[in-house]
This record gives C-alpha cells, sequence and structure tokens, in this order.
C-alpha cells in the first residue's frame, strides 16, 4: 500500500489559502473603487454648490 504524501497535501492546501486570500482582496480593491469617495462630487452636482441661488423668499 502507498503511504500518503503529506506534502503535497500541505501544499495544495496553501494554495487554496492563497487563492482565497489573493480573491478576498480583489473583492475589497473593487469594492472600494466602486464607492464614492468622500471628497467626490457626483457629476451631474459638481457645479450647483457654487451657483448663488436667492433665498426662497424671494424671486
Amino acid at each position: 500500500m502507498a503511504t500518503p504524501n503529506y506534502s503535497y497535501e500541505k501544499r495544495q492546501r496553501e494554495l487554496a489559502k492563497k487563492r482565497k486570500k489573493e480573491e478576498k482582496l480583489k473583492r475589497k480593491t473593487e469594492h472600494r473603487s466602486d464607492a464614492p469617495q468622500p471628497g467626490d462630487a457626483p457629476e451631474g452636482q459638481a457645479g450647483d454648490a457654487t451657483q448663488e441661488r436667492p433665498p426662497s423668499g424671494e424671486a
């Protein structure tokens, strides 16, 4: 009967851990790039804040 190759099994576990860790890191970086940054304004609203508007009582 053949003996188990423990070093092969260990290497396979290590590779699986490494793949899982890389996928998790990739998901995190994608999530961060999709979310708007706190200093960024949405495209349509960038100029609205700089324009002066009369108070609602005056027209």
